[in-house]
């Protein structure tokens, strides 16, 4: 109706150049890349402005004007609104953004600041300041674990030596004689560890054999360089027949440092009650021989004069010199 669209431009003219406004273009109108992407503050999503071709402006029909542009290639777009809509759409754009218009490519995440940087790999140790690394933690945990273990040795024995006092074994003080005819106490023998064994020299096996393995342990002791000499003793519980030259020549049999200790019924009677040590004779036989019946330990004595440890039979002469040889190592005077 050509005729109808002549009166309208006719009776309204400006309403005539408002719609040429927003419906005339340049045949080759550029849109900004930029303009083509807009992030929606509605969908948080980048939409693309999709425009329509201009045979499908209603306004521009209106007003009478037919427009025909060229089809759009990359990076252009033909749009239906005039210069003056685009600068009020740029300048909401603007608005919204307040770090200005950048140019951002659609793979880019919606909120990211600034370039994405990938992480780098993570910096290797050199294997020498991995193991140093290792070894002085593992050193410091061994240090650790022997400083524990020696602490629970060491309570473990002040336990014992706690466990010996309240028994009082060892406590007493005996006078004897030795094998030489000379009087003998317990104070002479301070001042040096002692092996203490009580027996008889009539004994047929028993006493032989603890008498040997308590100077095996001398001998096992005196190789160790360091540690101090220690004092092997022999205690009869058998007074009647075994005088000074009895023992006298008993100790001679096993050791050049035994000492061979006797004296009347009841000074051996006293010392034997000194260590808790337990003897009996038994029944004469037809050549007036006999048993004597005793307790079977060997005696560990500190340089304090206290008791330290004692040896049953069962164990051995290594063994005994692994513990004496512990106890000389760990050894602290209590009066010192």
């Amino acid at each position: 109706m050509p005729g109808v669209n002549n009166g309208v431009v006719s009776c309204f003219p400006a309403l005539s150049a408002m719609l040429l406004s927003f419906g005339a273009r340049s045949p080759r109108h550029v849109v900004p890349r930029a303009a083509l992407w807009a992030r929606s503050p509605f969908l948080g999503e980048h939409v693309r402005h999709h425009v329509r071709p201009a045979s499908c402006n209603p306004l521009a029909s209106l007003a009478g004007q037919t427009i025909s542009r060229p089809a759009p290639h990359e990076g252009t777009v033909c749009g239906f609104i005039g210069p003056a809509a685009e600068r009020v759409l740029l300048g909401a754009r603007r608005a919204s953004c307040p770090g200005g218009m950048r140019d951002h490519p659609p793979s880019r995440r919606p909120y990211s600041q600034g370039n994405v940087q990938n992480p780098g790999p993570a910096p290797k140790i050199p294997l020498k300041t991995r193991l140093l690394i290792t070894a002085v933690l593992g050193g410091g945990i061994l240090a650790f674990w022997l400083y524990l273990r020696a602490e629970k040795e060491h309570q473990k024995k002040l336990r014992r030596i706690e466990d010996l006092r309240k028994l009082a074994l060892g406590q007493g003080n005996f006078q004897l004689v030795d094998h030489t005819g000379r009087p003998c106490t317990k104070a002479d023998l301070k001042g040096q560890w002692v092996l203490l064994y009580f027996g008889f020299t009539h004994c047929p096996d028993i006493c032989p054999e603890e008498v040997e393995k308590m100077v095996n342990v001398v001998d096992l002791l005196d190789r160790e360089p360091g540690l101090p000499r220690v004092q092997p003793v022999f205690i009869t519980v058998d007074p009647e027949r075994d005088d000074v030259a009895a023992v006298a020549k008993y100790v001679k049999e096993f050791h050049p440092r035994l000492l061979g200790l006797t004296g009347s019924p009841d000074q051996v009677r006293e010392a034997g009650r000194a260590f808790r040590v337990y003897y009996s004779a038994g029944p004469r036989d037809q050549d007036d021989d006999y048993i004597v019946d005793h307790t079977v330990i060997i005696y560990l004595i500190n340089p304090d004069g206290l008791l330290m440890d004692f040896y049953q039979r069962s164990k051995s002469d290594a063994k005994m010199a692994q513990s004496v040889k512990k106890h000389m190592e760990t050894y602290r005077s209590i009066f010192s």
